[in-house]
C-alpha cells in the first residue's frame, strides 16, 4: 500500500517539478531578449505555474481531492508551457529557428487552458471531483470546449486579444457576442452547480465550499475581470496564489480554521469602514460648507465624530452579522438565552434537550451530545442534537469539584474556549439537577415497587391462608362450646383437632414472618445461613453434598442484598434437590465490588424444553430489584449453573431489620417439621417441573 501510494504521488510531483523547470527556463531565456520582446516578470501565468502545480500534486495524494488535484496540476503545467512560449517564441524568431511558428502559435491562446479550466471546471468538480448531478454533464463538456473555441478564434483573429502592461487579455466586450455569451453562461451555470451542492451538502462539505467561495471565488472573479479590464498586478497575482491555498485548506484542513469567523469579521469591519468613511466625509463636507477656509477644523470634527460612532456602530454591526449568520458570539448573551430557554422546559429531560439545541447553535457545531453521569461515573442519561461525528471534542461538566457529565460537540474546527467554558458551567448545574431528579425518581420507584410487592404478598398470604384458617378456628371453638354441654367427649376430640389446626396456623404465620426476612440471616449471617441451608439439603444422605465458598467480607452487606442472595441460593438448592439428581453442589459468594452468587451442580442439567416456573422467575426478579441480573444455564461438563450479580450501589444500605427472632414470639423454630423457610427444601413433595 505504501509503495503504490508513493508511486501515485511521485508522478504528479514530477509534473510539478517540470512546470517549475519550464518557468525557470523561460525566465532565463528572458535575459537574452530585448525589453520590448521579453515577457514581464510578474506575468500572472508565472504564479499559476509556481503555485497551482505543487498544490495540485500534493492534493493528488489525498483521496478526497485527487481529481481536483489533477485538474489543478494540468492547468498549472499548461500555464508553465504558456510562460515558456512567451519567451521562447521571440527567442526562436530572433535566431530564425525553423519551428518558431509553434511557440508563437501557442503564445496566442494556450493561456485559455489554465484560465478556463480553473474558472469553469473547478466549481463543477469541487470538492470531491464529482458532479453534483448528472444534469451538469453538458456544462462540464462546455467548460472543456471553451478553450478549444478560444484557441480557434485567436488562431483566426490573433488581434482579438489586447495587452495591458505586457499581459494579454481577452476582453469579453470586444470578442464575438456568441463566444462571450458562451463563456458567461458556462461560468454562471458552474457557479450554480456549486450553489446546488452547497444546499444539498452536509455541514462539513458546506465548510469546504465556503473556503472556496471566500476567498476563492472572489479571487477568481478578480482574475476573470482582469481578462476584460486592467487591474492592479499585485492584486491579481495575490489572488492567483490565494486560490490554491484556499482549495488546499478546504480539502485537507477545513476543520482546522474557522472560515465562519473570517466571514463574520470581514462583514463587520467592511461595514464599519463604510459607515465610518461615510460619517467622516459627510461631516467634513458639511463643516466645510458652512465654514469655508477652515479645512483643518472640518477634518478634526470628522475624526472626532468617527471616533464617537466607532464602538456603537461596531456592536450593532456585530449583532446584525451574528443574526444573519445565525451565530451569537457573546458568551454572556448566550448564557442568558440558555437560562431563559431552560425556564420553559417541563422537566429535566426536556431541559437537557433544549440545552443541547442551544449549545449546537452557539458553537455552530454539526452535532452536540450532553452526557449525565451517575454517582459511580457511569452514563445515566444521554441527549443528542444533530448527527454524531467520529471526531469530537469533549468538555467535562464539573459541579463543586465533582464530575457530573460531559459536553461533546463535533464539526467545530477552532472552538472558542471562553464560550465553551461558560456554556459548560451552565450545563454542569443542569446536569447535576438532572442527576438529582433521576436519583429521586429511581428511589421513589424502587420504594413504591418494593412496598407494593410486599403489600400484595402479605395481602395474598393473609387473605388466602391465615384468614380462612382463623375463621375456621372460630367456628370450631363455637361448635366445641355447644357440644361440651351435651357431649363432653365429642367436644374433647374437637378441641384436640383445634389444637392441631392452631399448630399449623402458627407454622403458616412463621412462614409469613420468614418471608419478610429469614431469622437465620440475623443469627448466622449470610454465609452461615447458606451453610445451614446446605446442611438441610444434604442431611440424612438423601440429598447432594453442598459446599460453600466465600470471597470477601460479607459482614457489611446491605440488608436487601443479603435477603436477595439468600433467597436465590435457597431457590437454586431447592431445584438441585428436587430435579438435578446431583451428588454435589457448590455455592460461591464473591464480594469484589458487586456481589456475585453462583450455584452449580453435577446433575442432569436443564432439559432442552425447560419451562420457567415460579422459582426461576422469582430468582430473576429478586436480582432485578437491585438492578442486577440472574441467569440459569447448562454447564458444558454437565449440571446446571445459576449465576446472579447483585450491584451493591442499588441496594438500600443499613443494618438488618431489628426485632427479636420469631422464636421469641413463641413461634416454632426454623426447621420444625423438617422444613426450610418458604421456597426451601422439603422432602414431602417433588414437583415435576422446574420452579
Amino acid at each position: 500500500m505504501r509503495i503504490g501510494r508513493s508511486t501515485g504521488v511521485a508522478a504528479p510531483m514530477a509534473g510539478a517539478a517540470v512546470a517549475v523547470l519550464l518557468v525557470v527556463t523561460s525566465l532565463v531565456l528572458g535575459f537574452w531578449l530585448p525589453d520590448d520582446r521579453r515577457m514581464v516578470w510578474w506575468h500572472p501565468e508565472v504564479f499559476v505555474a509556481l503555485s497551482w502545480t505543487p498544490v495540485g500534486a500534493l492534493l493528488t495524494g489525498h483521496r478526497a481531492g485527487r481529481r481536483v488535484g489533477l485538474l489543478m496540476l494540468g492547468a498549472g503545467v499548461s500555464a508553465a508551457v504558456y510562460v515558456l512560449s512567451l519567451n521562447l517564441a521571440p527567442f526562436a524568431q530572433l535566431h530564425h529557428w525553423s519551428g518558431a511558428w509553434l511557440p508563437v502559435w501557442l503564445s496566442h491562446w494556450l493561456w485559455a487552458v489554465d484560465t478556463y479550466a480553473l474558472t469553469l471546471g473547478l466549481p463543477l468538480l469541487f470538492p470531491d471531483g464529482r458532479l453534483v448531478s448528472t444534469r451538469f454533464r453538458a456544462i462540464l463538456v462546455l467548460a472543456c470546449l471553451i478553450p478549444v473555441v478560444v484557441a480557434v478564434h485567436l488562431t483566426i483573429d490573433p488581434d482579438a486579444r489586447r495587452f495591458h502592461g505586457g499581459v494579454s487579455v481577452y476582453p469579453l466586450q470586444s470578442i464575438p457576442p456568441v463566444i462571450a455569451m458562451l463563456i458567461v453562461t458556462t461560468l454562471a451555470l458552474s457557479l450554480m452547480s456549486l450553489a446546488v451542492r452547497f444546499r444539498r451538502a452536509a455541514p462539513d462539505v458546506r465548510r469546504q465550499i465556503a473556503w472556496v467561495v471566500y476567498p476563492g471565488i472572489v479571487a477568481e472573479a478578480i482574475i476573470f475581470l482582469g481578462e476584460s479590464a486592467r487591474i492592479g498586478d499585485v492584486i491579481r497575482d495575490a489572488a492567483i496564489v490565494t486560490i490554491p491555498v484556499s482549495v488546499a485548506i478546504a480539502i485537507t484542513r477545513y476543520r482546522l480554521y474557522d472560515i465562519d469567523v473570517v466571514i463574520n469579521r470581514t462583514l463587520v469591519y467592511a461595514g464599519l469602514v463604510g459607515v465610518i468613511t461615510g460619517v467622516y466625509f459627510t461631516l467634513v463636507g458639511t463643516v466645510s460648507l458652512f465654514m469655508s477656509g477652515r479645512g483643518g477644523m472640518a477634518g478634526l470634527a470628522g475624526a472626532v465624530a468617527a471616533g464617537v460612532v466607532f464602538e456603537p456602530t461596531r456592536r450593532r454591526l456585530q449583532r446584525g452579522v451574528d443574526r444573519m449568520l445565525h451565530r451569537e458570539r457573546d458568551p454572556y448573551r448566550l448564557a442568558d438565552r440558555l437560562q431563559r430557554r431552560l425556564q420553559t422546559a417541563s422537566d429535566p429531560s426536556a431541559a437537557l434537550a433544549t440545552a443541547a439545541s442551544v449549545v449546537r447553535e452557539a458553537l455552530h457545531a454539526s452535532g452536540v451530545a450532553i452526557e449525565v453521569l451517575d454517582r459511580d461515573g457511569n452514563l445515566a442519561a444521554l441527549v443528542e442534537d444533530g448527527p454524531p461525528a467520529e471526531r469530537s471534542q469533549r468538555v467535562p461538566l464539573v459541579w463543586h469539584g465533582e464530575p457530573v457529565g460531559r459536553m461533546i460537540f463535533s464539526g467545530v474546527r477552532a472552538p472558542d474556549a471562553r464560550l465553551a467554558g461558560i456554556l459548560a458551567r451552565n450545563l454542569a448545574e443542569l446536569a447535576n439537577a438532572a442527576r438529582l431528579a433521576m436519583d429521586v425518581q429511581r428511589s421513589r420507584e424502587r420504594i413504591l415497587r418494593t412496598r407494593e410487592e410486599e403489600r400484595r404478598r402479605l395481602r395474598r398470604d393473609l387473605h388466602d391462608g391465615l384468614g380462612p384458617t382463623l375463621a375456621s378456628l372460630a367456628m370450631t371453638v363455637d361448635a366445641a362450646r355447644i357440644t361440651m354441654r351435651s357431649d363432653p367427649e365429642a367436644a374433647d376430640g374437637m378441641l384436640e383437632r383445634l389444637r392441631s389446626t392452631m399448630g399449623r396456623t402458627i407454622g403458616e404465620l412463621r412462614d409469613l414472618v420468614y418471608g419478610l426476612r429469614p431469622p437465620a440471616l440475623d443469627d448466622l449471617g449470610l454465609a452461615g445461613a447458606i451453610r445451614a441451608l446446605g446442611g438441610v439439603v444434604g442431611s440424612g444422605g438423601h440429598g447432594p453434598r453442598v459446599d460453600v465458598e466465600v470471597e470477601g467480607d460479607l459482614a457489611a452487606l446491605p440488608a436487601a442484598a443479603e435477603v436477595a442472595a439468600y433467597r436465590i441460593v435457597q431457590e437454586a438448592l431447592t431445584n438441585v434437590y428436587r430435579h438435578a439428581r446431583a451428588g454435589h453442589a457448590l455455592v460461591r459468594l464473591d464480594l469484589s465490588g458487586d456481589l456475585d452468587v453462583t450455584v452449580r451442580d453435577d446433575g442432569v442439567g436443564l432439559p432442552k424444553d425447560v419451562r420457567a416456573g415460579v422459582g426461576l422467575s422469582s430468582m430473576r426478579e429478586r436480582a432485578a430489584e437491585l438492578g442486577g441480573s440472574c441467569t440459569v444455564s447448562r454447564r458444558p461438563e454437565g449440571g446446571t449453573l445459576v449465576r446472579a450479580r447483585l450491584p451493591l450501589s442499588g441496594a438500600p444500605p443499613g443494618p438488618s431489620p431489628g426485632g427479636p427472632p420469631p422464636e421469641a414470639d413463641g413461634l416454632p423454630g426454623p426447621h420444625e417439621n423438617g422444613r426450610l423457610a418458604p421456597g426451601g427444601v422439603t422432602r414431602a413433595h417433588a414437583p415435576a417441573e422446574r420452579r
